[in-house]
């Protein structure tokens, strides 16, 4: 240990500490007890030698100081406990200059790398340079490694209100932009939190890594405070699943989860135990990076299934291509496809889009949430070319007509029904090897004529809609209808769940936006925290919306002041009817009561307001455009509420 000192001042106005009184002040990083005791001002050790308790923070009693923890006692002068035992607490140097105090502390010794330093450079190197979560006293080491990254410009950390949102901001970062993003919490609830957040990267098959603080290994199984088993908690959400060891070879571990997370599209989670998480690194130790331990994912189809798609291709005169969320990066590749078979594209709910609604061969969305256009093709159509799509109720997809389907998990292929050509590959592999065998030879009609007029039909029917009028609220199709002609046209827009999820689907139409949902989980809540990550990913290169009912943004609604933090431009439409609006549907469809969806409400805009975002509230149509042009408009984090008729979606 270095024997040099470092004077720092430790307050200001001596006044401030009146004589019988204790402080807890810092000296550099070193806690300090100043203590006033008998005219004279003393620095201890804050740790009390027993179980760390902070000796700032306890009091003078009976001339001796008193841990607030467990009340041992230490004179607060020479820090020394009565009776002669040996347990007594550093002391250093104090000096008084004019009104200040100073205390000396030996000069920090050069930080030594830890086991969690080897760990996030490992995942640094790995691609993560973006994490969202909550420090806590169990993942302090960790934070800390994050920290030294942060300073060099390697990590970027967004400290939020409540880790659910940070798995939730997590997932929308990698929905965006494919490449993963890691997630932070504490031992015990802040790791649970993280749960539901977990699950939504899982289902919709994106590379996710949580971490996770641990209590100390010596007291697991104890029934420590905020003791949780993570490793058993995780098993059936996270494909790689570990607590850190002393032991462990610790880059490897790392390289392991990320290498897991992004081959298999997956949910990876690591624990830290407390004191592992500080420890020196093995000095051998270095961190690894993903050079030769990752394959290429350019996989090419089997040839027979290939065969077959082909003579499959050729044969057709209605063919519809379908594209769902796994096909996000290749649409340029598809549509290109798609102009050569002069055939109408339609997207998966997930997928919405994809393909502009005023694109000459899109036709909006499938199933539920979608639009009567792309039902209408599909059922015309004599075959399906399904890229990236998972075939769920929601969407739909008829299994009475001959389909081909191109994934990348052999597992997706013929997941529900058997299909008639299982092409596994990746998509624009296979894509290349599909117009290799079928350019210029097929002989299907051009259907884009065909298209115009269903969206012809379909909009006079929205038009006829937008006319209808409750006096409750304004309707649900009015709200997507501004948001067509004011959201710009590159927004990535983030969207929740419940009825305002489904009129979104049908009535909003997109040009270049990018959607995010939490698909296969549904969980309400996810759209603010969704944009969050979203604006992390690409919030200085696009505007950032996001959407909710009054339901889905209670649940993450101090998220606001994160936004605010940060300066987060992002702009937030509430649709607020004080009702559970598609709950109250689902039981009337059951023949049952209506029951507890009713919601009291704050004034949401007022709430925004009070966080330092800009808050409007809109109760009339035709304040609907200016409104959400003056939160278009605002250079920072805005909220547009508006009241809506529940029954008018």
């Amino acid at each position: 240990m270095s024997t040099e000192k470092v004077w720092y001042k430790v307050l200001e106005n001596k006044k401030v500490l009146p004589e019988g009184r204790v402080q807890t002040v810092t000296a550099g990083h070193q806690g300090i007890c100043l203590t006033h005791f008998e005219g004279k001002f003393s620095a201890l050790d804050n740790k009390c030698p027993h179980q760390g308790g902070p000796l700032g923070e306890g009091s003078i009693e009976n001339g001796m100081l008193r841990c607030p923890w467990h009340g041992w006692d230490f004179h607060p002068c020479t820090g020394l406990p009565p009776g002669g035992y040996d347990d007594g607490v550093k002391t250093f140097e104090v000096k008084e200059e004019d009104d200040a105090i100073f205390v000396a502390i030996p000069k920090e010794e050069e930080h030594e790398e830890t086991i969690s330093d080897v760990m996030m450079q490992t995942m640094v190197n790995w691609g993560v340079d973006t994490a969202f979560g909550m420090v806590g006293h169990s993942n302090l080491g960790v934070a800390d490694a994050m920290r030294r990254l942060e300073k060099q410009g390697k990590l970027r950390y967004f400290g939020i209100r409540h880790e659910g949102a940070a798995a939730f901001a997590a997932s929308g970062y990698v929905k965006l932009t494919g490449k993963p993003a890691a997630c932070f919490g504490i031992a015990g609830p802040g790791a649970t939190n993280m749960f539901t957040g977990m699950w939504d990267a899982k289902v919709d098959r994106v590379p996710l890594l949580a971490l996770s603080g641990q209590v100390n290994t010596q007291v697991l199984g104890t029934g420590a405070f905020q003791e949780v088993d993570l490793v058993k908690a995780f098993n059936s959400v996270a494909e790689f699943n570990h607590a850190v060891q002393l032991n462990s070879n610790h880059s490897e571990l790392m390289t392991q989860a990320m290498k897991h997370a992004i081959v298999k599209r997956e949910v990876s989670h690591i624990t830290f135990p407390d004191e592992v998480a500080f420890s020196k690194k093995p000095k051998r130790a270095k961190a690894q990076t993903p050079e030769n331990r990752i394959t290429p994912f350019t996989i090419s189809p089997p040839k027979e299934m290939v065969a077959k798609a082909t003579q499959m291709i050729l044969d057709a005169k209605r063919p519809a291509i379908i594209v769902g969320h796994g096909a996000r990066f290749q649409m340029d590749a598809i549509i290109e496809y798609a102009k050569t078979l002069n055939c109408p594209v339609i997207t998966t709910f997930k997928g919405k889009g994809l393909i502009a609604d005023d694109h000459e061969l899109g036709c909006g969305v499938l199933g539920r949430s979608g639009t009567p256009i792309a039902s209408w093709f599909m059922n015309e159509s004599d075959l399906l070319i399904v890229f990236g799509a998972s075939f769920s109720n929601h969407t739909g997809i008829t299994p009475k007509k001959p389909i081909i389907q191109v994934d990348f998990d052999p597992m997706a292929l013929s997941k529900f029904h058997k299909v008639d050509a299982a092409l596994w590959g990746e998509i624009s592999e296979t894509l290349t090897i599909l117009k290799e065998h079928t350019l210029g030879k097929t002989k299907t009609i051009d259907q884009r004529s065909e298209i115009a007029v269903r969206w012809k039909i379909w909009k006079e029917e929205k038009q006829s809609r937008l006319r209808d009028n409750n006096d409750h609220g304004i309707s649900s199709i009015a709200v997507f209808d501004a948001m067509n002609k004011v959201t710009p046209d590159n927004a990535v827009i983030a969207v929740d769940v419940g009825n305002n999820t489904y009129s979104f689907g049908r009535y909003f139409e997109p040009k270049q936006q990018s959607i995010l949902m939490s698909g296969y989980l549904g969980s309400i809540g996810f759209a603010l925290p969704a944009a969050m990550g979203a604006w992390a990913a690409q919030g200085h290169e696009r505007p950032i919306w996001s959407v909710s009912g009054d339901g889905g943004l209670g649940q993450y609604l101090a998220e606001i002041t994160t936004l605010v933090k940060y300066n987060m431009n992002i702009k937030h439409v509430v649709l607020n009817n004080s009702e559970l609006g598609k709950i109250s549907k689902e039981q009337r469809a059951a023949e049952l009561d209506v029951w507890q969806t009713s919601l009291h409400n704050p004034s949401f805009a007022d709430y925004a307001t009070n966080c330092g975002a800009l808050g409007v509230r809109v109760e009339k149509l035709e304040e609907l455009i200016p409104a959400m042009e003056k939160v278009r408009d605002h250079n920072g984090p805005a909220l547009l509420e508006v009241v809506t008729d529940v029954h008018l979606i």
